[in-house]
């Protein structure tokens, strides 16, 4: 895949698994999967995921693209 990911699902699917982005993000596997299911990452996994994104080479990810995600689903950062 190539390009920056269009929404938080396709960012986490860019992971070879939920294992694999719950262990770069420092969460359980659970806690990823909702993240995956309900489109949103809480604010306190935004460095690691920004982080981890960088090392995979993920274009695009950054704090404000994870806010802009957060807004657009009515929520306050």
């Amino acid at each position: 895949m190539s390009g920056p990911p269009t929404n938080i699902s396709g960012l986490i699917e860019r992971w070879q698994g939920i294992g694999a982005f719950a262990a770069d993000v420092g969460c359980g596997y659970e806690a990823a999967r909702q993240m995956r299911r309900r489109g949103r990452i809480a604010p306190q996994h935004w460095p690691h995921v920004v982080a981890a994104s960088r090392r995979l080479g993920i274009a695009g990810v950054s704090h404000e693209w994870l806010a802009g995600h957060r807004a657009s689903l009515g929520e306050a950062a």
